[in-house]
């Protein structure tokens, strides 16, 4: 099989698209013989974990280091999902881990151990790590973190980063249920490493139950803004004098800290520089967080999709240089606080234009455009069928001095870069 035919074929293999539990891929990884032979770094967290992940992996490869990236969701390609050195994969290396894996799963139980796309997902890309001799790889949590398909690997370092309310039918109700979910990566004896600023009480009283070497972001390390750079401190020392990091948004500290702490724990096993700090945050990439395309009008990219990523949004656009009208290309899925998000947005965007998604979780524009009513928003709001629909409408419409902002799911990112005809970063 090809694969789309791979991709089609693992969608199948499961009745629910997530079925959180660690018996059965960790069943199908031990048929595999799967094992660990280099540094793992596992990145959880509601916002903030594709990003700290980007710095990890730019940073270890400015050192020198051969380095494995597992990130979800994609935005134009699966194969971004499975980096090596800073490289998506090709295709017919997917293809032949997914093979294993479906061998491996046959093995395990006659007709195959259902795995869910994930699960398969995760499965794979261990197996095309293993077959590379890598100095490190990097795991970014799908959801959650301890029923997480990725828990079934050992990390050498755990990072949480910010910690806000989102896939509450799976995690729960409040932060401290989801908090505690996350702590799920944390390991006895081995850096545990918190981003959130105010971390929630179950995730500080797990990781002293069971033994992690607990390191709190404000307390244990953190960061101090300086006119046009920036200082990190943590255990071994301060780094002064850094240029802020390439990628977008004032958030990106906590993020940039994070990173550095995690990369403080592993000195010993793979020691960076400071020019290798330095270089690789001045060379990170990562499409859709935050991501300002040049041209007029502006258009900003953003893959917010909750409360705290949307209001973080806000606050990097009120401090952008002034646009007369920004134009809101929206589309969420059903199943995130649409209200909450769009409470977040409203006083920073002139003009919505809320669109339809593709899949079945999607929220269609009407189903937007009745949230937004309810919030309190202003028309016109027109509809659209989906984002390149709204973004075309936008584009016709918006002054050369406006900016355009499309945000609410990486679905509505993906959907404007196939438009615009541009690459995933």
């Amino acid at each position: 099989m090809n694969l789309p035919e791979w991709l089609a074929h693992i969608e199948r293999q499961h009745a629910k698209a997530i079925d959180l539990g660690l018996e059965r891929v960790r069943a199908v990884s031990a048929a595999l013989g799967q094992r660990q032979t280099c540094p793992v770094i596992t990145v959880g967290g509601t916002n903030g974990k594709g990003s700290t992940c980007a710095m990890l992996e730019r940073i270890l490869l400015a050192a020198g280091y051969r380095v494995g990236l597992y990130t979800s969701p994609h935005l134009l390609r699966y194969n971004e999902r499975v980096r090596i050195d800073g490289r998506p994969v090709a295709d017919e290396v997917l293809c032949e881990g997914f093979a294993r894996v479906d061998a491996a799963r046959a093995k395990v139980r006659p007709g195959g151990t259902p795995l869910t796309y994930f699960e398969f997902g995760t499965l794979c890309a261990w197996e095309v790590f293993a077959a590379q001799p890598l100095d490190a790889v990097i795991l970014e949590v799908g959801l959650g973190g301890r029923l997480d398909a990725t828990n079934i690997y050992e990390p050498d370092v755990a990072v949480v980063t910010a910690i806000d309310l989102d896939h509450m039918d799976y995690l729960g109700p409040t932060r401290e249920h989801i908090g505690f979910e996350k702590a799920g990566i944390f390991r006895a004896g081995r850096p545990a490493i918190c981003g959130d600023a105010e971390p929630p009480r179950r995730l500080v009283e797990h990781a002293q139950a069971i033994g992690a070497d607990l390191l709190l972001i404000g307390s244990d390390f953190g960061y101090e803004r300086q006119e046009g750079q920036w200082q990190f401190h943590g255990r071994h020392g301060n780094k002064s004098g850094m240029a802020l990091p390439a990628l977008r948004g004032s958030y990106q500290l906590a993020n940039a800290s994070c990173a550095l702490a995690a990369l403080d724990a592993l000195h010993d096993r793979v020691p960076v520089a400071m020019q290798d700090i330095r270089r690789g945050l001045a060379e990170v990439e990562l499409a859709g967080r935050f991501q300002v395309l040049p041209g007029r009008p502006a258009i900003v990219l953003d893959v917010a999709h909750n409360p705290q990523a949307a209001r973080s949004l806000a606050d990097n656009l009120g401090a952008m240089a002034f646009h007369p009208t920004t134009w809101a290309v929206f589309g969420m899925l059903r199943d995130k606080d649409i209200a909450g998000v769009v409470d977040a947005m409203r006083h920073r965007v002139d003009r919505w234009l809320p669109a339809t998604l593709e899949g079945p979780r999607a929220a269609t524009a009407d189903e937007l455009a009745a949230t937004l009513a309810a919030s309190g928003v202003a028309g016109p709001l027109p509809t659209f069928a989906s984002p390149t629909a709204a973004l075309a409408y936008a584009r016709e419409h918006a002054g050369g001095d406006d900016r355009i902002v499309a945000f609410g799911s990486f679905l509505t990112v993906a959907d404007v870069l196939r438009a615009l005809g541009r690459a995933a970063a």
